[in-house]
């Protein structure tokens, strides 16, 4: 099943609709090249019907010479089709809103007209050769017999896959799981699980998607997407290596980089407690954590810092024990008996109270000198 499962990153369409977002094109060339480096299936590059520079920098993406297909987001419109043709997509994505609250609200329109536009925009896409993701916005939100009609006229339209978009991120693993089996079940057509975050389920729900027999997992660098945004490529990869032993074999090595590099380019912060690529996924204070760390990683890290591009690191605080202790001064070269690595703990825990955080190297060192001169006027006074 591993070689079946594909990965759509949208973090250059839906990531870029972040509130506050826009990205250079530079940024967007150089995004699109780092997500075709580790592995990535299919990029969605952007919305050619912008034209200016989103056209510019979409026909530059498909100039690149990338091994991933590059996806132009549409509208169910042929003239929006026509866009995407013009930069050279192979491949596009005719998005349409099924929901009854979408189609009366939004749309103004009726459930007949969504397929007959969608059916319309997807025979003249697979008429140049294109292939073709329909898009289900709402698709959590959806009748389900509307859901089925709309996804058999998608692929008797000739659709290669039908996007199933839980717009407003409404769905669980549970309900998830059993919607996709039912679907495919009864429909017979790939489908891309493109879910968001509102509820912080985005990601397990592409996972129930997958088990359930989707093969497209739609992601997004680090999360980012509107609202609480989308599954985060970094936790479905490495989910599906870890949980589900499906190895994609994505140069998960460089997901620390890539990571950073979007975040600058969106001025956004990469949390520290970030699942998979935050810098503090392989740092240990707590002493019964560090110790075990130190005796052997595996007792708290399920994989390893490279493989994601981090390190790891012993954190010196409040919550560390002897054993975190002996083992930052002997990266200094020096060895500390029980007894003075207990002093020293005591001093760092004081000191890490009154900062309310954990202590610099420099700090430590200042601890040690000031320990060792301690114990040098207590030799004397002694004497």
């Amino acid at each position: 099943m591993g070689g079946q499962i594909k990965i759509v990153d949208t973090t250059l369409r839906d990531g870029e609709q972040t509130a506050g977002v826009v990205f250079a094109n530079s940024e967007k060339l150089r995004i699109a090249k780092m997500l075709d480096a580790i592995g990535v299936d299919q990029i969605e590059a952007g919305v050619p019907v912008m034209g200016g520079d989103e056209k510019k920098v979409i026909k530059e993406i498909v100039d690149a010479g990338l091994r991933a297909s590059i996806m132009g987001w549409n509208r169910a419109v042929i003239d929006d089709v026509r866009h995407s043709i013009d930069c050279g997509c192979d491949a596009v994505a005719i998005s349409i809103s099924t929901s009854d609250i979408h189609i009366e609200h939004k749309l103004r329109s009726t459930r007949e007209k969504v397929i007959e536009s969608m059916s319309r925009a997807c025979e003249f896409a697979k008429k140049h050769n294109l292939y073709v993701s329909v898009n289900a916005e709402d698709a959590s939100r959806t009748d389900p017999d509307y859901l089925l009609q709309f996804a058999r006229a998608a692929r008797e339209a000739g659709a290669d896959r039908l996007r199933f978009c839980d717009t407003v991120g409404i769905m669980d693993p549970f309900g998830t799981y059993e919607k996709i089996k039912w679907l495919i079940e009864e429909v017979g057509l790939d489908v891309e699980m493109h879910m968001h975050n509102d509820f912080g389920m985005a990601t397990a729900n592409t996972l129930a998607g997958i088990r359930a027999g989707a093969r497209y997992a739609g992601v997004t660098v680090v999360g980012l997407g509107e609202r609480a945004g989308n599954a985060a490529l970094e936790e479905v990869v490495m989910a599906l290596k870890y949980l589900d032993n499906i190895d994609l074999k994505f140069k998960t090595e460089q997901f620390r980089e890539l990571a950073e590099y979007v975040s600058l380019a969106a001025r956004r912060q990469l949390p520290a407690w970030k699942a998979v690529v935050g810098s503090n996924m392989f740092a240990h204070e707590s002493g019964i954590h560090a110790d075990g760390a130190l005796k052997d990683p595996r007792t708290y890290e399920v994989m390893t810092p490279e493989e994601v591009g981090l390190e790891r690191q012993i954190v010196i605080g409040k919550h560390s024990g002897t054993a975190a202790i002996k083992a930052k001064f002997a990266e200094y070269g020096v060895h500390l008996e029980e007894a003075d690595a207990a002093a020293i703990l005591a001093r760092v825990r004081a000191l890490a109270v009154e900062l309310k955080r954990p202590l610099f190297d420099k700090e430590l060192a200042h601890i040690y000198e000031d320990y060792q001169e301690a114990r040098k006027k207590a030799a004397v006074t002694a004497v």
